[in-house]
């Protein structure tokens, strides 16, 4: 090897580099734990006793034991793919739609992200910029889908194009 090394810097996505169709498992999983959920439930005021109420969740059907904070999951599931996909090229969240929760997340489960690329397109009023829809899906250690969500976001396209 002569002269310096070839550098790489980790980077979502441009634009041109995502195809409808194509699904990016992200990995490492993230264990979430107590101090996760009770972190997150008092940072965001949810004074649900679902959430941080052991006693009181305990003795409620039809779970009876705390349940980790759902916001904390659909957080967690965009996160888990933000290296991989979004990091340093997306411009900005545009919405959320068809959010889902079709299984609780308990303290002690690890999360498994994937997501879809659904659509994209050029946008009309950005130049140099693109929409790309993505379904994420977040599954628990036993593969049963625990949160399920379509974002819409605004993503740069690559500095040459």
């Amino acid at each position: 090897m002569t002269g310096q090394p070839r550098r790489v810097v980790q980077r979502g996505l441009w634009f041109e580099e995502f195809e409808v169709g194509t699904v990016y498992e992200h990995r490492p999983g993230r264990t979430v734990t107590e101090a996760d959920n009770t972190l997150f439930t008092t940072l965001t005021m949810n004074t649900q006793p679902l959430h941080l109420d052991a006693h009181e969740s305990g003795r409620t059907p039809p779970f009876h034991e705390r349940l980790v904070n759902s916001m904390f999951t659909l957080s967690a599931l965009v996160g888990l793919s933000v290296s991989q996909l979004t990091q340093g090229t997306i411009v900005a969240n545009l919405g959320f739609s068809e959010v889902s929760f079709p299984a609780p997340v308990k303290h002690g489960d690890t999360l498994y992200a994937e997501t879809l690329v659904v659509d994209k397109r050029a946008s009309a009023s950005r130049p140099g910029e693109g929409v790309v829809s993505l379904e994420h899906i977040a599954r628990n250690q036993d593969g049963k889908i625990v949160a399920r969500a379509v974002r819409t976001t605004l993503v740069r396209m690559a500095p040459d194009a």
